[in-house]
Order: structure tokens, then C-alpha cells, then sequence
């Protein structure tokens, strides 16, 4: 408004000096001034004008500034309140997703909400207000034309907005989806690095991969060419309705130099005009083409956080005495088999109890119920004859430390390996020492150039299998768990690397209780109790399956 305000006397001055000198409004400015001649009026109009092109520029400048910002600190927000909120959802959720969904939209799909959603958002409320400015000041200046540009131009992106809705909802879940499948396929292909090289699949994978990211580019270029098309269109009739106006004002009386600064306002007008109403149209149609993004983004955010979440560690409920299972039951969904029935178990403290059985006879299952990972649908577990529920199992969690088949590492030092999940500036090292003491893997980091700051590498690539199983038996023991549950831990390392890992854990304080899962006898050889799984529930519960083994 203010550039477009200024625009008029500015060139009036120029063209029709005296006009203006004469003017009734400007008569005690001029006198103030000491002005007598209109020519002395050319000088303050350019500057006021200059100035006036600045402050409108400095607005939109911290216009811009203010949006990007604001809308960046959203998504922060936002993606660290998605990824906090997944964090938190349940063994049982987890593991009925596909974690390469789940990255997509914590890290794709709320980028897209960034630049697709908020930004436009903005945008599209600052060109409103800027498109209502500027008819505004046209209406003053020329009332008829501006009626007339602001019905039409109106009118026409309406329509546009009313023929490409149906394809830009479409091509916005294709985006959706297909970002999803884009992220699976590098997931799988990178993490199966080693079978692809040794196959030779790589053509196989870059051809789903290339079909898939060809779908998601084509339906991206589609709502680019939808959202920034009309433009050009506009432009062209901003330019005619000018050379029509002019053609009109120059039949009046007196003729084009009267016209020329209402041309002016009017060309000056439509540059910020025409832009304004694309901007609001082009961020319209962007966020009309993140919808399914969006949508996916909020699924996630509406996630339910526990009662524990964002408290401190929970403090570790009294274990002197036993685990009891008591006629457990679970299935993972209603229409999905029993995995276990019926089953009645004590374990109690200090114990090392093994656990064999084939395929699918439920042992991981059974141990993840120990770990209160997962809620049995039926029966109960109790920790001292206390009943263990939603609201005291972080408390049993607290007893528990995990080392499955593969260990879980970061591609950081073994330090920060072993002092999982603990800020480095908040780690005990001598606690580090003893745990890696205690795991037997001591002497092996000591005899390494930088001993603990180590790097492992990605997952623990630069490490044995052996040496990785140690790792997580110091892991365990840095938590300084009293429950540690071994999954399959040694059944791919051979059987000298097992030896040695079994001699660790043997070696282990007394009182920790230890639930062993393996597919050979052997490994349990040196456990109180071996229980056998099968048929859905316990088949043997005694130490004579060693001995007739």
C-alpha cells in the first residue's frame, strides 16, 4: 500500500509538477517548507518515494524471516514430539510396524510438513492480507479497475483451483505412499548388503527402486507444474488489461499525460498484485498436495504417551525371591494362533534356567512377557508374589538386561557402547572397567590404540561376533541388572568364539538370575534347570534332558 500510495504523487510530480505544487492538502507542507517553485517539489517526492520502496522492502524481508523461522521451530517441535511419542509406544506396537514407514514420516514426512504445510501456510495468510492491501490502494486510485481485476482474477483461480483439485489429492497419496516404499528399498537393499553383493541382485533392486521413485517424481513434478502453471496465464492478462486501460484513458481528456500515473499505480500495483495472488494460489495448492503427509505426520503425533513417560528412572521393585508365570496365555491378535496356553512357571533368584524347543514353540515370546515387553492376554506374572502390571513394570524392567543373538550397537565408541544409551558426560568409567572386567573382554580393549574411545563402526561391523556378544554382556552389567536374559545369544558364533562367551557368563555374580534361550544342550550344560517349549506350553521342566542328551 505504501509503495503503490507513493507511486502516485511521484510521478504526478514528474509529469504534472504544478498540479500537484497547487494542491490544497499540500499547501501548509509546502509553505513549512519554504517552497515556491513545483520544481522544488521533485527532490523530497524522490526521497519519500526511495524510502517508501525500502520500508515496504524491509517488511517483506522480515516478513520472510519471521515465517521461515517460525515455521522451522514448528517442525523441530514437531518431529522430536513424533519421534519422543513412537519411542514410547509398546513392544507389541513396534513390532507390528514397518520400521521403514515410521522413519519416513519422522524425519520425510515432517520435512514435507515444513516446507509444505507450515511455510505455505504462512505464506498463503500473508498474501491474503497483501492481495487485500493492494486492492485496497487500486480501489482508491481506480475503483473501477480494481473491482474488475479482483472479480476476475478471483473467478479464474477458482476455477483452476475447482479442475486440479481431484489430481492434486491424488498425486498427494501417491507421494505418501510412495516415500514410504522409496525408504523400504534403501533400508533393504543397504541392509542386505552382504546377500546382494553375493547374489548379484543389484539390478533387481535399483528396478524397484527406480519404479518406485519414477511414480513419486512424476506425482511431485505434477503438483509443481499445478501450483506455479497459472502463472504465466496471469501475467498475460495483468499486461492486456493495462494496454486496455491505457488505450481507454488516453481518449479522455487530457489525453496520456493524465493516464500516465494512473498507469503507473496500476503497473505497479499488478507487480505486487500478481505475485501475491500466485503465492497465495501456489501455497494453497502445496498444502493441498502435502494432505496425505500430513495426515500420516498427525497419525503418529496422536500417539497416547504412558503415564512413566518423561519421569525420571523408575526405581527398582524388591526381587528377593521368584518369578511366577501363572497360566499364561498369549496370542499376538485375535485372529492369530496361541503361542503359548495354560503355562505355569517359577523361576526363581539366582537360578540359570535354559530354555530349547523348535521353531516357533515360543520361547522369545515367553521371555519377552519375563521382560514385560509383552502383556500375556491371559494369566498373570508376579515378582515376589507382587502382580506385575502397566503400572509397576517399568519398576521390573529396572532388574532386566537383554543380550540377543545380534547385539543392537551404535556406530560409536565402545565406551558409549557399553554405557548404552547414557550421555557421555554422564558416564562411570570405572563402571565401564569393571563391567568389561566382568565380561572378560578387558584385555582386548586395553590392547587397542585408543582402548575405549574406539570405534565400532556401523551395527559392529568392524568387530567379531564374539567380541560383540561381550560387548552386550558388559552392557548388561554396566545397567548392573540382576536379571539378564541371553536370546539366542551365542547360537551364531562358533563353538570355540561360544566357549569363551559362555565362560563369561558363567563367571558371572551368583546372584544374578540368568534365562538362557539356545538351540544346543550344550550351551546349558551348566544351568539348574532346562525347560523345553513346544505344543504351546511347557513339554519338560527338569535337568534330565541333559542327561539323557
Amino acid at each position: 500500500m505504501l509503495s503503490i500510495g507513493a507511486v502516485l504523487p511521484f510521478l504526478a510530480a514528474l509529469t504534472e509538477p504544478q498540479r500537484i505544487f497547487e494542491h490544497p492538502l499540500l499547501q501548509p507542507l509546502i509553505k513549512w517548507l519554504g517552497f515556491t517553485t513545483a520544481e522544488q517539489l521533485l527532490l523530497p517526492l524522490t526521497v519519500i518515494f526511495g524510502i517508501a520502496a525500502i520500508i515496504a522492502g524491509a517488511i517483506r524481508m522480515l516478513l520472510l524471516w519471521a515465517s521461515v523461522r517460525f515455521s522451522f521451530k514448528i517442525g523441530s517441535e514437531l518431529s522430536v514430539n513424533v519421534y519422543r511419542r513412537t519411542l514410547y509406544q509398546s513392544y507389541a506396537t513396534h513390532i507390528s510396524r514397518n520400521s521403514s514407514e515410521v522413519i519416513n514420516v519422522i524425519w520425510v514426512k515432517v520435512s514435507e510438513v515444513i516446507f509444505y504445510i507450515f511455510m505455505p501456510g504462512l505464506t498463503l495468510i500473508s498474501s491474503v492480507v497483501m492481495v487485500v492491501a493492494i486492492i485496497i490502494a487500486l480501489f482508491y486510485v481506480i475503483p473501477g479497475v480494481a473491482l474488475a481485476l479482483m472479480g476476475g482474477f478471483a473467478l479464474l483461480y477458482a476455477l483452476i483451483i475447482k479442475m486440479t483439485r481431484g489430481r492434486v489429492r491424488a498425486d498427494s497419496q501417491k507421494i505418501a505412499r510412495e516415500s514410504n516404499n522409496v525408504i523400504k528399498n534403501l533400508q533393504e537393499g543397504l541392509g542386505g548388503i552382504r546377500d546382494v553383493l553375493i547374489d548379484g541382485s543389484q539390478e533387481s533392486f535399483c528396478a524397484i527402486y527406480q519404479q518406485t521413485n519414477r511414480v513419486l517424481r512424476r506425482a511431485q513434478g505434477n503438483n509443481q507444474i499445478i501450483s506455479q502453471g497459472p502463472r504465466a496465464g496471469m501475467e498475460v492478462l495483468g499486461t492486456i488489461m493495462i494496454a486496455t486501460l491505457a488505450y481507454i484513458l488516453s481518449r479522455q481528456p487530457g489525453g496520456i499525460g493524465h493516464a500516465i500515473p494512473i498507469l503507473a499505480a496500476l503497473a505497479l500495483g499488478l507487480q505486487r498484485l500478481l505475485p501475491a495472488l500466485q503465492q497465495a494460489y501456489h501455497s494453497l495448492s502445496t498444502i493441498q498436495g502435502a494432505q496425505a503427509s500430513l495426515q500420516d505426520t498427525l497419525t503418529l503425533l496422536d500417539q497416547d504417551l504412558p503415564a512413566y513417560a518423561g519421569q525420571q528412572a523408575a526405581t527398582r521393585m524388591a526381587f528377593n525371591d521368584s518369578i511366577r508365570l501363572k497360566r499364561i496365555s498369549f496370542q499376538y491378535a485375535a485372529e492369530a494362533p496361541w503361542i503359548l496356553e495354560n503355562l505355569d512357571l517359577v523361576i526363581q533368584k539366582g537360578s540359570r534356567v535354559g530354555f530349547i524347543g523348535g521353531t516357533g514353540s515360543g520361547k522369545s515370546t515367553l521371555l519377552d512377557i519375563v521382560m514385560g515387553l509383552l502383556q500375556p492376554t491371559l494369566g498373570s506374572m508376579e515378582i515376589d508374589h507382587q502382580l506385575i502390571d502397566q503400572v509397576n513394570c517399568r519398576s521390573w524392567q529396572a532388574h532386566i538386561a537383554h543380550v540377543p543373538q545380534s547385539v543392537f550397537l551404535t556406530d560409536n565408541s565402545i565406551l558409549e557402547n557399553i554405557a548404552f544409551g547414557v550421555e557421555k558426560s554422564l558416564i562411570n568409567m570405572e563402571l565401564v572397567i569393571q563391567a568389561a572386567r566382568q565380561a572378560q573382554i578387558v584385555d582386548m580393549i586395553d590392547s587397542w590404540p585408543l582402548k575405549y574411545q574406539t570405534a565400532v563402526g556401523e551395527r559392529g561391523v568392524q568387530l567379531s561376533g564374539g567380541q560383540r556378544q561381550r560387548i552386550g554382556i558388559a552392557r548388561a552389567l554396566y545397567k548392573q541388572a540382576d536379571v539378564i536374559i541371553f536370546d539366542e545369544a551365542t547360537s551364531a558364533l562358533d563353538s570355540e568364539t561360544e566357549e569363551a562367551v559362555m565362560q563369561a557368563i558363567d563367571a558371572l555374580d551368583g546372584n544374578i538370575t540368568i534365562l538362557i534361550i539356545a538351540h544346543r544342550l550344550n550351551t546349558l550344560r551348566k544351568c539348574n534347570k532346562i525347560i523345553k517349549l513346544g505344543n504351546r506350553g511347557i513339554i519338560s521342566d527338569n535337568t534330565s534332558i541333559k542327561m539323557n542328551a
